[in-house]
Order: C-alpha cells, then structure tokens, then sequence
C-alpha cells in the first residue's frame, strides 16, 4: 500500500534520533523485528524495546506501553499489525513522540492510512510502509538490492528538493 508525498529527509531525520523505540517487538529470536532491533543496537542506537506480553528483550527491559518509557523517546517504530497502529499512534501522541516510522517489509506489515492521517493531523513526522534496513549505511546486499531495484523503478523517496 503505497503513501505518498515521503520525503528522503523524513527518513533521514528518524534514522538521526539516537534512541528510538521498537513497539511490537516480538518474543520469537529468529523474528524480523528482533533481527532489526539487533541491528539497530549494532549501530549504536538506544532501541526500547516495548511489547506489553514480553518482559525484556536481549537483557533490556521491555516496556507496555510508549508512555511508560523513561526517560521518553523521540522516535518510534512500529512492528504491530494495521490493526494495533491506530492505537499505538495515539499512545505516541500522548507520550509526545514527534516521529513514526511503521515498519513495511514483507506482507502488510504495520501501514494503516487511518494512522497516517492521524500522524499528520498533529504533525508527527511518518514513515509510512518502508524497511529501515534499506536505508541504513552498509546494510546487507539482499537491502542494497532492494534499494537498487526501487531506485530504477522509481518507488525510492527522494530529497524534497530533488
């Protein structure tokens, strides 16, 4: 389900937050969100893990809720379904959360046009239905693939200016 209007610069700016939290992380090792959560600390970000039916997650202690983090987040990524974004965006407003990305790889993944608009009504900055692997610096070549193939096809966000 494609969105429009993202610009490279909204991405850029969430990937620049230092400490991000990881909503909807899953209790399972081998899952795509523990992977990118991994990845994410690799890199040196402070990823908070939250999920209200897992206690921690790799030794970090997993919150409910976002309003529950302290000290609170800038930024968070949403690995929930469609069903459960709508909530969560509100829980992001409340707890004062300026920047959302919902995570999109294979499948649906967390997009809901409802949570977009929402977002954009209070001025939450969106990322609405990409792969933060794709636009870290030295992913893995199946994501520099990928990258390439949107590149040429013309479904890679641009700079706004571009």
């Amino acid at each position: 389900m494609p969105v429009q209007n993202l610009s490279l610069e909204v991405i850029e700016d969430f990937l620049a937050q230092s400490r991000i939290a990881m909503v909807g992380i899953s209790r399972e090792p081998a899952s795509t969100s523990v992977a990118l959560f991994k990845e994410l600390c690799r890199r040196g970000y402070d990823v908070v893990p939250v999920n209200p039916a897992v206690p921690e997650v790799l030794g970090r202690k997993c919150f409910a809720r976002v309003q529950d983090i302290e000290p609170p987040v800038e930024a968070a990524l949403l690995m929930t379904s469609p069903a459960v974004t709508q909530k969560v965006v509100c829980d992001c407003a409340e707890a004062g959360i300026h920047r959302v990305w919902m995570y999109r790889g294979v499948g649906p993944g967390a997009v809901s046009l409802e949570a977009v608009d929402f977002c954009r009504e209070r001025g939450i900055r969106v990322v609405p239905g990409e792969c933060p692997f794709m636009f870290l610096p030295q992913s893995d070549s199946i994501h520099r693939l990928h990258g390439f193939f949107r590149k040429i096809t013309g479904r890679y966000p641009k700079h706004a200016h571009a």
